[in-house]
This record gives C-alpha cells, sequence and structure tokens, in this order.
C-alpha cells in the first residue's frame, strides 16, 4: 500500500501538468493565450500586495528584534511545561499564525537541534501542518481584494490557530 501511495503521489502533478492542457485543448479553450491573460492577472495582483506584504514583514521584524517574542515566551513556559507541551514550541505557536517561512525557519532549527525523532521535532512539525498563517492571509489577502473588515476573521484564524497548536501536541502525546 506504501509503494502504491509513492507512485501515485510521484505520478500526480505531471500527470495533473499533462491533462489539463490536454483536457483544455479538447474543449477547444486557447490554452496558451488563457495562460497569459493569466499570468497578466497574476502580476497585477502581486504588485498590489507588495505595501501589504512589506508591512507585515516591518511588524515581524519588530517584534521579533524587540525581545517582545522571547518575554513573552519565557513568561508562558511554565504553564505549558506543566501541561505537557515543551517550552522550545512556544515560539513556533506565536510564529506560525505571524509569517509561514519564519516559522518554518524555527521549526527547521528545532527539528536540527533536537533530532527528527525527538517529541519536539514531532510537535513542531505537527504545528507547522495543523495551523495556518493567520496575519499574512489577512493582510495579503484581504487587502488585495479590498476587505477592510477582518476583525471576525482575524478572531476565528487566531482561535483555530491555538487550537490547532493545542491539539497537536496533544496529539503527539497520544500517538508517540
Amino acid at each position: 500500500m506504501i509503494a502504491f501511495l509513492h507512485q501515485v503521489s510521484a505520478w500526480a502533478v505531471p500527470m495533473m501538468i499533462v491533462l489539463i492542457p490536454l483536457y483544455a485543448a479538447f474543449r477547444k479553450v486557447p490554452v496558451y493565450e488563457s495562460f497569459v491573460d493569466g499570468a497578466k492577472e497574476g502580476f497585477g495582483t502581486a504588485v498590489g500586495i507588495i505595501p501589504h506584504l512589506v508591512g507585515m514583514m516591518t511588524a515581524i521584524s519588530m517584534f521579533r528584534a524587540s525581545g517582545a517574542m522571547d518575554a513573552l515566551v519565557h513568561a508562558v513556559s511554565p504553564l505549558f511545561a506543566k501541561i505537557g507541551i515543551p517550552g522550545d514550541v512556544l515560539p513556533l505557536g506565536f510564529l506560525r499564525p505571524i509569517t509561514g517561512a519564519g516559522s518554518l525557519a524555527y521549526a527547521t532549527d528545532l527539528i536540527k537541534t533536537h533530532g527528527p525523532d525527538s517529541m519536539v521535532a514531532r510537535i513542531a512539525a505537527t504545528i507547522q501542518g495543523s495551523t495556518d498563517t493567520t496575519l499574512y492571509v489577512l493582510t495579503v489577502y484581504f487587502g488585495a481584494i479590498g476587505i477592510r473588515k477582518s476583525r471576525y476573521a482575524l478572531k476565528v484564524g487566531l482561535f483555530s490557530d491555538a487550537v490547532g497548536f493545542f491539539a497537536a501536541a496533544g496529539a503527539c502525546w497520544l500517538l508517540f
């Protein structure tokens, strides 16, 4: 079964790259022209989100450089240790809703430091897969399409990130 899944995953993307244009050509859709039109639209979107992205990256850098993240982690580490969540993964819980690249870099560092089979690495990897970059999504995507009232989306997104964080840690303790 595992060998079958490996074969399916190895061939899934190449087959989609071949089958989608073939299907479009069969339906008499101008494939290349449609691709170029989509690329033009994507370029405009990319230019539109740059100011939002720069603002977000500046805020993240200020949060980390000011020492606020370290102070916050230090303050709550004893509480989380009592419920079985290692203090090493707490910065990941704070970083993940803010930045995907930063949280991935931190998770990679945790895996290198503690080893890939350690509980810290397993929790970090599960958090990476169980949460989202909520503030990034709200800033970039909502900003790109002009949504200004994101108050409820922010609350729900951060709540779901917190649930994902605790569920990831709990699942790891149950399974490993």
